[in-house]
């Protein structure tokens, strides 16, 4: 089995708001399967927004898992993600889940792992999957250079990390919350 790569997802937190951006790729071994994969959901009645990356149909049974955290604690987004974050580490069938989570609302922005790690990033910017770390890098840039609102540094930073990640791409989608 060909291991299914791609997918970066950044989050910035700006002024009162809070953008994810995401590429569309979907890589299976050396071949582009999907360009145009919607990777960010909202949830909680459009108040969270969540991006992932890793295994689809992982993903989207924390998102199903996630969703439920946010009712039972009201759209309490750090308690949610901090409840998930215990349930998938110690949970036998969770635990199995390969993903990451970056997630948003209007005052939050967090990033989650099956490893237990609830982690509110430093300067409001954070980054997931294969060009995180381009993306993070032109996120914190921009943070400080320029007057860019929320969206605009998420889709720009995403723009710099598929111009160098090969398993990113430019077809990018962006969501907000304020």
């Amino acid at each position: 089995m060909e291991e299914v790569r791609g997918t970066t997802v950044v989050g910035v937190r700006r002024n009162g708001v809070t953008a994810l951006a995401a590429d569309g790729q979907v890589t299976i071994g050396q071949a582009i399967m999907k360009d145009t994969a919607r990777k960010i959901l909202r949830l909680h009645n459009d108040k969270v927004i969540v991006g992932f990356a890793g295994a689809v149909a992982d993903a989207q049974t924390l998102a199903e898992r996630f969703e439920a955290k946010l009712e039972e604690y009201h759209g309490n987004l750090p308690r949610a993600a901090v409840e998930l974050a215990r349930d998938w580490r110690t949970d036998r069938y969770l635990r199995r889940l390969e993903s990451m989570l970056l997630a948003g609302d209007a005052k939050s922005l967090l990033l989650i792992s099956g490893s237990g790690e609830v982690i509110q990033p430093d300067g409001d910017v954070a980054a997931i999957g294969s060009g995180a770390g381009y993306a993070l890098a032109a996120a914190r840039v921009l943070m400080k250079y320029t007057d860019l609102d929320a969206a605009g540094i998420a889709d720009e930073a995403l723009r710099v990390a598929a111009s160098i990640c090969i398993f990113t791409n430019d077809k990018i989608s962006v969501e907000t919350v304020s």
